[in-house]
């Protein structure tokens, strides 16, 4: 079983900056695309940015510019760095890995982590 862990989130005023991280754990054999996807109030779940294994990143255009995404990979993490947040930034934000769990597994399995709350006050 993986278990993907976020930690980071929490309150800040518009213009400031946070920092999330997330760690994937247990056994498998790689972690392919990881993501960032956020959920505001009643609102259904978008991307926030990608980044796959090699590096290759991308972003909604609500983040361009004013986010960032990494990952280690011998550390199994993915990371978000977000500045200049707004009111809208609010949400839930999920951490997301498409994992292959052994070599034989070459479609490899979604799993999400459990959410970490950014609210950002105006």
């Amino acid at each position: 079983q993986v278990q993907l862990l976020e930690s980071g989130g929490g309150l800040v005023q518009a213009g400031g900056s946070l920092g999330l991280s997330c760690k994937a754990f247990g056994t498998f054999f790689e972690i392919n695309t990881m993501a960032w996807h956020r959920q505001a109030p009643g609102k259904q779940r978008e991307l926030v940015a990608f980044i796959t294994r090699t590096g290759v990143t991308n972003y909604a255009d609500s983040g361009k510019g004013r986010f960032t995404i990494s990952r280690d990979n011998a550390e199994n993490t993915v990371s978000l760095q977000m500045n200049s947040l707004e009111a809208e930034d609010t949400a839930v934000y999920y951490c997301y890995a498409k994992v292959r769990r052994s070599t034989w597994d070459t479609n490899g399995r979604d799993y999400w982590g459990q959410g970490t709350q950014v609210t950002v006050s105006s």
